[in-house]
């Protein structure tokens, strides 16, 4: 089975933000995706509305009902808000991240031992209505923090890739980090779990990444796949990542 391509639409979300005005519209470029055969729309809502802002939540779950087998992916840290978003919006899937909300962006994954019984209570509350749960792992090699994700009750792991995408001119360092993210992804797969992944990839370094995680269920795209949109626009660019993640057009 090929690998789902979900968009990212916080970097459209953060040019739009820059002016009081409606465009990029949010909306819109999400609907470019969909049509363009996109199988779901990521958004990461944070505090501060510094890019998705709480009001497109509800107006992106209508967009996505819209389009048959298209899922909405909600990231963010399981604050109490959060998750009472999460459950209005009618998440499909929820990608819990350990970030402050301080940081520019998700840049490690969860310590699944030393937060097991918060991360645990909380999938249990999501799984409740019927969300599937993922949670943002780092792609260390560590077998044993699989087990651990596994006792959680979570769906699945979002590998952690910024480290892979950052070596685009290293090939050597990229093929070393590339084998201890297909050691995670091999540990989880024999947990039970799905895995996705996200950060930092490229149309480039997707081919390898599928070649190593051949059962990669889906990656969560939304910097590169926003500039490359720039030259190519969205509607081909979604093709092209799509064409990367093995899909038939």
């Amino acid at each position: 089975m090929a690998t789902a391509l979900s968009v990212n639409l916080n970097a459209i979300a953060f040019l739009r933000n820059r002016r009081d005005l409606p465009w990029p519209s949010v909306e819109g470029i999400g609907r470019i995706a969909l049509e363009a055969g996109a199988q779901g729309l990521t958004v990461h809502p944070r505090p501060d509305q510094r890019h998705i802002r709480l009001s497109d939540l509800p107006v992106l779950r209508e967009l996505i009902d819209k389009f048959a087998d298209t899922e909405f992916n909600i990231e963010g840290y399981p604050t109490r808000e959060f998750l009472d978003l999460c459950i209005d919006a009618r998440a499909d899937q929820v990608t819990l991240v350990p970030d402050d909300p301080s940081q520019a962006t998700s840049d490690h994954g969860w310590d699944v031992r030393r937060h097991k019984a918060f991360l645990a209570e909380t999938t249990a509350e999501l799984k409740r209505y019927g969300i599937r749960v993922s949670l943002f792992a780092d792609g260390d090699g560590d077998q044993e923090a699989m087990e651990v994700v596994r006792d959680i009750g979570a769906d699945r792991i979002e590998l952690y890739t910024g480290p892979y995408g950052g070596c685009f001119d290293d090939p050597k360092r990229a093929s070393s980090i590339l084998e201890l993210l297909g050691r995670t992804a091999d540990a989880a797969r024999a947990m039970g779990l799905d895995v996705n992944a996200g950060h930092d990839l490229t149309v480039a370094n997707l081919l390898n990444l599928i070649g190593r995680i051949p059962n990669l269920a889906e990656v969560s795209i939304g910097h590169d796949l926003t500039a490359d949109a720039l030259i190519h626009g969205m509607a081909e660019t979604v093709r092209r990542f799509r064409r990367a993640c093995g899909q038939e057009l």
